[in-house]
């Protein structure tokens, strides 16, 4: 998913952004949310792949999934951070409701992870089950990631599962987490 556009429509505005970051989950993973079992908190995650998976984290932030397995095989990619490319102005106003003005700085801080994306892209729990192939947002083709600039390591903010280096993200890229 690394260079694809992840693409927003908000009216008749666009929040476009490309996918920089991600992390995989699978359901004999322990650190995924299907690892235990399907509940009505994860039951997107085992829809046939390409739909949206969000969830509710820390009682306070969002964070979006694509679906990526085959029915039933609660398997999915969590977006951590998007490089902005269109639709700036809505994603601060979203992210920073009261910053009157941007810079370099705070558009670093725009979408460099997954919380930060979904609420500059303005995704909640309302998104949940989207299909992104046809809904106000949608995955489409971006650039190619040359597999030279495309490292990894382990994933962020888990106990469980640290072995798995199922964190991919793009070398030297601004908006990758840090």
């Amino acid at each position: 998913m690394l260079g694809k556009l992840i693409v927003r429509r908000i009216g008749k505005k666009l929040i476009i952004g490309k996918i920089v970051e991600v992390e995989a989950y699978c359901k004999n993973d322990p650190a995924s949310h299907a690892f235990r079992r399907r509940t009505n908190r994860n039951d997107v995650m085992f829809w046939e792949g390409g739909c949206l998976y969000v969830y509710f984290t820390y009682g306070m932030y969002f964070c979006a999934n694509v679906v990526t397995g085959k029915e039933g095989s609660g398997e999915a990619v969590l977006i951590r951070a998007v490089e902005p490319l269109a639709g700036i102005e809505v994603m601060t106003k979203n992210r920073f409701s009261n910053l009157k003005s941007y810079n370099h700085q705070s558009l670093i801080n725009l979408t460099n992870g997954p919380a930060k994306f979904c609420e500059s892209f303005g995704i909640s729990r309302k998104e949940n089950g989207l299909d992104l192939l046809d809904s106000e947002i949608i995955i489409i083709e971006g650039e190619t990631i040359p597999s030279k600039m495309v490292k990894r390591s382990s994933r962020i903010g888990i106990q469980q599962g640290l072995e798995k280096k199922w964190r991919f993200f793009v070398k030297d890229n601004t908006w990758v987490s840090k």
